[in-house]
C-alpha cells in the first residue's frame, strides 16, 4: 500500500493488490470486528454446544448466542416453550402438546420421540385436524401412514437428537430474556 511506503510484493493470485503483511493485518483486523467461529473452551451451560464465536470481548455461543462463562440465574423461572411432540409407539403416533416435554413424556407409554415442532394447542390442533383420516376416534393417537410419516421426517429433518432442539429453543428464550 503506497501511503505507508509498503514496498511488498504482492502475490499473484491475491484477489485484492496487498502484500501478505497487510493482507493479515486486514485478516486480523477483520476477525476482531466480525468474530471467528472455532470451538469453545467447554460446552455452552445453556444448550451444550461446542460451536462459538469468539471476539475480542469473549466467546458467544453459535447456537444460543449465551455468553461464554456467564452463569444463568437460578432463581428466575426457566422461560415458558411449547412444542408439539410426536411419540411413537409400534404402528401408532401420539400428536400432543407441552410446555414441560420431560413431565409430560415420562407420563406417556412410548418407544420413540420421533419428533418435536416448536407450537402450542392452536398447532397441535392443526395437526390433528390435517391428520383427521388417520386418528383413532377420541384420542391423540393416529395411524402411522406415509403422509404422517413425510410429515414427521420433515420436522426432524436435520434433527438428531429433538432434546437437543429442545434444549436449543429453552437456551434461546433465556438469551433472549438477558
Amino acid at each position: 500500500m503506497a501511503d505507508d511506503g509498503c514496498r511488498g510484493e504482492v502475490p499473484p493470485h491475491a484477489p485484492v493488490p496487498l502484500c501478505e503483511r497487510h493482507a493479515a493485518a486486514a485478516s486480523e483486523w477483520f476477525d476482531a470486528e466480525n468474530g471467528v467461529v472455532d470451538v469453545l473452551p467447554s460446552p455452552c451451560v445453556l444448550c451444550g454446544s461446542r460451536l462459538g464465536v469468539r471476539y475480542r470481548s469473549g466467546w458467544l455461543c453459535a447456537v444460543c448466542e449465551w455468553r461464554h462463562g456467564d452463569v444463568p440465574d437460578d432463581e428466575l423461572p426457566r422461560p415458558r416453550v411449547d412444542v408439539v411432540y410426536y411419540l411413537g409407539y409400534a404402528d401408532r403416533v401420539k400428536i400432543g402438546t407441552t410446555a414441560n416435554p420431560r413431565q409430560r413424556l415420562a407420563a406417556i407409554w412410548h418407544e420413540d420421540l420421533l419428533a418435536f415442532e416448536r407450537g402450542d394447542r392452536a398447532v397441535e390442533r392443526r395437526r390433528h385436524a390435517q391428520f383427521a383420516e388417520e386418528r383413532y376416534e377420541r384420542t391423540e393417537w393416529f395411524r402411522l401412514s406415509e403422509r404422517l410419516r413425510s410429515h414427521i421426517a420433515s420436522v426432524a429433518a436435520g434433527v438428531d437428537d429433538p432434546w437437543s432442539l429442545y434444549a436449543r429453543w429453552v437456551s434461546e428464550a433465556i438469551a433472549l430474556r438477558g
